[in-house]
């Protein structure tokens, strides 16, 4: 029994020496070899811009809407039938050119007869004056009485008030034969016409005849917070103000303009100021109602400091954006941002020409990190 004992605890220790050995070869191989090297960081691709210098337009952008330069709804003065219309619907009249004709007939019988009255009157007033010089000399002399002179040149007096009268009545009589003949008033485009050949017209009807826009010279208004208003009139007392349009999405060729009108309060539902600009439309591709895109430049700022806006960055401590440095990391730097004008951003404070900044990627950075440029054409 003591025998078996002893061979069976032999065997157990001969493989807790082996299974000891190993562990500490293992420990000592270890800490004899070389450290694990640390795993090297993958560059960013980020997108990137220059910083560039150049002269910017300070601009103010709206929305507007183009009206007539003047607007002018015909009317008839005289009642009649319309005889006679002499343009068609939406056609190019110029001022003093015909546009409708009234029944003349019974206005020219109405002067006729004024002229007859006057005629008639004004023979009795001569006579009248004969007889005053008649009996001027005849009570000068005794032979008649002072009354009697009295009554006669009373009676001149009267028909003598009588003729002008008369006169008044030939001069109406014949201004309302001339508006008979409507002509136009202005130079422009006819509208909708509402009264045909045949017509019973009205005078001085509600509806109008027809309607005329004068589209050359054609106005633009439109509205800008009041926050501008100091400026604009900052800047209008040195000069006039330039004003472009844009028609669409033709932005390639703008209407030019410039600013001639400055409402005489500011909207107190909006907090808008209205504006009129003054385009010349020599192609008439201004057209009344038409919405456009408006931008004012009120100056230009030589030699800013521009970016791209996306570059811009905002965090606890105000505006940034992540500069890249000669050896590709990256530094965050506080900017002090302007004006923001089709998609750039001047800025006043913190950049200087020919840096590069990210423009694309600033998610994944952090100070100091290392970035790939992925349009190093666009970032030179």
């Amino acid at each position: 029994m003591n025998m078996l004992s002893t061979a069976f605890v032999r065997p157990v220790k001969s493989v807790r020496l082996v299974f000891l050995s190993a562990v500490l070869i293992s420990i000592l191989s270890a800490c004899s070899g070389k450290e694990a090297q640390p795993s090297k960081k993958p560059s960013v691709p980020v997108s990137a811009a220059e910083v560039v210098q150049k002269t910017v337009l300070v601009q103010v952008r709206a929305v507007g809407n183009a009206e007539p330069y003047s607007t002018v709804s015909v009317k008839s003065q005289v009642g009649g039938i319309l005889t006679r219309v002499h343009f068609s619907e939406g056609q190019d009249v110029r001022k003093g050119d015909p546009l409708f004709t009234i029944d003349p007939r019974p206005y020219e019988a109405a002067l006729k007869q004024a002229e007859a009255n006057l005629a008639k009157d004004t023979a009795q007033l001569e006579n009248a004056r004969v007889e005053v010089r008649r009996y001027e000399e005849l009570v000068r002399k005794g032979y008649v009485a002072q009354e009697q002179y009295d009554q006669i040149r009373t009676n001149a007096a009267t028909l003598e008030a009588v003729v002008n009268a008369d006169k008044a009545l030939v001069e109406n009589a014949r201004l309302q034969l001339q508006y008979c003949s409507i002509h136009s008033p202005i130079t422009g485009r006819t509208g909708n016409l509402m009264a045909n050949q045949g017509n019973l017209i009205k005078a001085n009807a509600d509806t109008p005849m027809v309607t005329i826009n004068q589209i050359q010279p054609v106005y633009v208004t439109f509205s800008v917070p009041e926050q501008y208003l100091g400026e604009i009139k900052k800047y209008m007392s040195s000069g006039r103000l330039k004003v472009e349009v844009v028609i669409g999405k033709d932005e390639k060729y703008p209407e030019q303009g410039a600013l001639t009108f400055v409402d005489n309060a500011v909207d107190t539902a909006t907090g808008t100021i209205k504006l009129k600009a003054t385009f010349p439309n020599s192609d008439r591709r201004l057209w009344p109602g038409q919405f456009v895109d408006v931008s004012l430049t009120l100056t230009a700022k030589p030699n800013a400091i521009v970016v791209p806006s996306q570059s811009i960055q905002t965090g606890q401590k105000g505006d940034y954006v992540y500069i890249i440095k000669n050896d590709f990391t990256v530094e965050d730097r506080p900017v002090i941002a302007g004006r923001t004008l089709d998609g750039e951003t001047v800025i006043e404070k913190g950049l200087q020409d020919g840096e590069k900044v990210v423009t694309d990627g600033q998610l994944r950075l952090v100070p100091g990190a290392k970035v790939e440029i992925k349009n190093k054409g666009e970032a030179k």
